[in-house]
């Protein structure tokens, strides 16, 4: 893994963040940094960049990420249990949810619950190959 940023290839993942202005994780209130623990670090930072094209870089065996909006950081944690049931849910916002749904499985993910209404969105919950239950895609159409 190199030491400039990866970003998914052009096409592979439209929940990336639209250019223009550069988002900011500098927001009073708003989520900015996240420890994910991963047994295999590489394989879950694969697995994000594959699945919703969030920007890989660092060191291989504990790689940083931007997610695919700009406004998260943080790292991959291999010395870090996997939280289990009771951890922290994130939801991911997906533009096309069966889309993004197929990339979780293409790479490594399982779907836990497929897709299911929810006031004006669909959500699906999904279990990434480290093994953490329920974080989530959610899209205003399916």
């Amino acid at each position: 893994m190199s030491e400039s940023p990866r970003a998914a290839p052009a096409g592979e993942s439209p929940d990336a963040a639209p250019v223009g202005e550069p988002p900011s994780v500098f927001r009073p209130g708003g989520v900015s940094y996240l420890r994910i623990p991963a047994p295999d670090a590489r394989r879950l930072a694969d697995f994000y960049q594959g699945a919703f094209g969030w920007m890989i870089r660092g060191d291989p065996g504990e790689p940083s990420f931007t997610d695919g909006s700009g406004h998260v950081i943080g790292h991959f944690m291999p010395g870090l249990p996997v939280g289990g049931e009771a951890g922290v849910r994130p939801y991911i916002y997906v533009a096309r949810i069966d889309e993004s749904l197929g990339r979780v499985t293409a790479h490594g993910g399982e779907v836990t619950v497929p897709p299911y209404p929810e006031g004006d969105l669909w959500v699906a919950l999904f279990r990434d190959p480290a093994g953490h239950p329920g974080p989530a895609a959610r899209t205003m159409a399916r």
